[in-house]
């Protein structure tokens, strides 16, 4: 089968970019796959964060692929269209997690060729932070595809109250394994300069106000000396709000903050040293944040939003908030800490895990529910 892809490749940075990666390198282990990416996915007046691009430190594996759609000039997506159906594939990827793209990805999928099927890889049907003009848009680019991949229970149900008559498959998320092995405990927290003594909670991934760094902060301020809680990623926005909770803690010198987007080769330096690692979100899907988790086997504490609860309760491999305050995320943190038979289980639940949930299992699902459509 011929597959193009349409997403976030290098030098576009960050975890759907990583993603793109490893299911390029999935499917092309059985196919003929080809990568076509964005010249600009958002004009930078509309981007948070500090860059869109990887920088010389990234260390990010390059990957190629042809640069064409420009979210924001129209132009570019008869280019990209064409350019797809001069390829002549069997059938045509993407990745779709917000209404911005709604527009771009929308008209090229309606126009690279009638023997071309559509199939997206739904990130989220309605975002975190939704507008008003959410739905519509989503509603017009889901009407051009043939079929969907979920990853969670949570976003498959928003695609069937848009879109009752989807064909769809849930494929859960696969592990991002290329981040390295995991370090000594005292190696990582010695490059972080942080004590290995002492019991270590972890957020991290991009700081937005849907993952509730602040609930989190919130429930660090009660909790006994002999905790720690590292910070570590790129802020959305101003870091302000959260820096005046952190100068307000009474540990606040237990409070390690890492403001800045982490590289690829550094990623294990933060799992590593580790206990839990804790998604105190308002709002989710599923979470890459999960996946890299699992690959360095750090069991989670997840509030109960989204497809959180079955996709790391009920599996075993966290434990689960059941609402998104400070009170009940240090309730679930003391209750990890107190029970070794609890921790050890999560461990055990992810090792399982990890058998389950390969990329060349995800690519296999996606080309055999392809081949039905």
């Amino acid at each position: 089968m011929k597959i193009a892809i349409l997403s976030s490749f290098y030098p576009l940075r960050g975890g759907i970019s990583q993603f793109n990666a490893s299911l390029l390198a999935g499917l092309g282990k059985l196919h003929d796959v080809k990568a076509f990416s964005f010249k600009r996915q958002y004009p930078e007046i509309l981007f948070p964060g500090k860059t869109q691009y990887v920088t010389p430190d990234d260390e990010a594996v390059p990957v190629e692929a042809e640069a064409l759609l420009d979210t924001a000039n129209p132009l570019s997506y008869a280019r990209t269209a064409r350019a797809i159906r001069a390829w002549e594939p069997d059938l045509l990827v993407m990745k779709y997690w917000m209404s911005w793209f709604a527009p771009s990805l929308g008209w090229v999928e309606r126009h690279v060729g009638p023997r071309c099927k559509v199939v997206p890889v739904l990130d989220n049907v309605i975002p975190h932070e939704p507008h008003w003009f959410d739905k519509p848009l989503t509603k017009w680019f889901l009407a051009g595809c043939d079929g969907y991949i979920t990853m969670s229970q949570s976003v498959t149900d928003d695609l069937l109250s848009l879109k009752p008559d989807a064909r769809y498959v849930l494929l859960p998320h696969p592990l991002y394994s290329h981040f390295g092995e995991k370090l000594p405990r005292e190696e990582a927290a010695r490059a972080l300069g942080i004590d290995p003594t002492l019991k270590t909670l972890l957020f991290f991934g991009l700081i937005r106000d849907y993952k509730g760094l602040d609930i989190l902060l919130e429930a660090f301020r009660d909790l006994p000396e002999d905790y720690q809680l590292v910070v570590a990623g790129e802020p959305y926005g101003s870091f302000d709000k959260y820096r005046a909770i952190i100068d307000s803690l009474p540990g606040k010198d237990r409070v390690h903050v890492f403001p800045d987007y982490v590289k690829d080769s550094e990623v294990k330096r933060y799992f590593s040293a580790a206990d839990v690692t804790v998604l105190p979100y308002r709002s989710a899907t599923q979470s890459g944040i999960s996946s890299i988790s699992y690959h360095f086997e750090v069991p989670m504490i997840v509030t109960d939003v989204g497809g959180l609860k079955g996709t790391i309760g009920d599996r075993g491999t966290g434990i689960v908030a059941p609402v998104a305050t400070p009170e009940a995320i240090r309730k679930e943190i003391l209750r990890y800490f107190a029970d070794p038979v609890l921790r050890n289980g999560c461990i055990d639940a992810i090792r399982r895990e990890k058998e389950r949930l390969s990329w060349d299992r995800f690519a296999a699902g996606l080309t055999a529910f392809a081949e039905q459509l």
